[in-house]
């Protein structure tokens, strides 16, 4: 059986709660077929930028990052929170090995053009990276083929040898595809992408995905799952879904949106 692709973000395994709840969803979904992890960091990435008296900046769920907000990001992504899912998965007796995009370049990226809104403004995004498509996944199918899990958080290297803050749901599609996986699941904090009235929509096509980015229905956190989506399907991912973490049955279950 081909390898599963899971991401889910940093606010899901902040508490021993959903950490408990992520942790188990995730060990019965290494035994059931190969797994790759992808985190990203979230309100942890927030609470370090106000300690250190830095600004949060974002556009549709894309986060502007300066010098000062990548030393942030990289110390939480790279280090509290990828460190803990480790240490927890290993404790569900999960062979996890703990990675960042950075490593073996396996996060290769190249400095992410101007973002155009929905209203069609440019935004700079600054140290951010976009993960080109020619990227060496050869470490990822080692360890898959050694019966490791890898967990990579969500950054990424230039060809300058920059770090680069990278989305998790991006990076998530980039390793999916790139590693012919059979599935993709973008785990948030909501009940799958949600229509006007705040229901579930249980399966979207890419045209009806990009209605909804259009004309303002998903948020801006959910259009970058939605991005992430659609890229992996236009690259091969047979089935990708966006789907509620807040239980570790609902993860099981793909309780969510399917993007066909």
């Amino acid at each position: 059986m081909g390898p599963a692709v899971v991401k889910f973000g940093g606010e899901l395994v902040e508490t021993p709660e959903r950490l408990d709840a992520v942790g188990k969803a995730l060990a019965a979904l290494a035994v059931a077929s190969p797994l790759v992890v992808v985190h990203g960091g979230g309100r942890e990435i927030d609470a370090e930028l106000a300690r250190r008296g830095v600004a949060k900046q974002a556009v549709d769920g894309l986060r502007i990052t300066d010098a000062a907000t990548l030393e942030a990001v990289v110390a939480v992504l790279g280090g509290t929170i990828n460190t803990r899912l480790v240490a927890h998965l290993i404790g569900l007796g999960i062979k996890a090995v703990g990675l960042t995009g950075v490593d073996a370049a396996l996060g290769r990226a190249s400095r992410a053009a101007s973002h155009v809104t929905a209203a069609g403004s440019q935004v700079d995004l600054g140290l951010v990276g976009e993960p080109e498509a020619a990227a060496d996944l050869g470490l990822v199918a080692h360890l898959l083929a050694g019966g490791y899990v890898p967990v990579i958080a969500s950054l990424g290297v230039s060809p300058d040898a920059d770090v680069l803050n990278v989305n998790a749901d991006t990076l998530a599609a980039h390793v999916a595809a790139g590693i012919g996986a059979r599935e993709l699941v973008l785990v948030g904090g909501t009940a799958g992408v949600l229509d006007s009235a705040g229901g579930t929509i249980p399966a979207l096509t890419q045209d009806e995905a990009q209605v909804m980015m259009q004309d303002g229905t998903a948020s801006a956190g959910m259009i970058a799952k939605l991005r992430a989506a659609m890229a992996a399907r236009t690259r091969g991912v047979a089935t990708v879904s966006i789907v509620d973490g807040r239980s570790a049955e609902a993860i099981l279950e793909r309780k969510g949106t399917r993007i066909a």
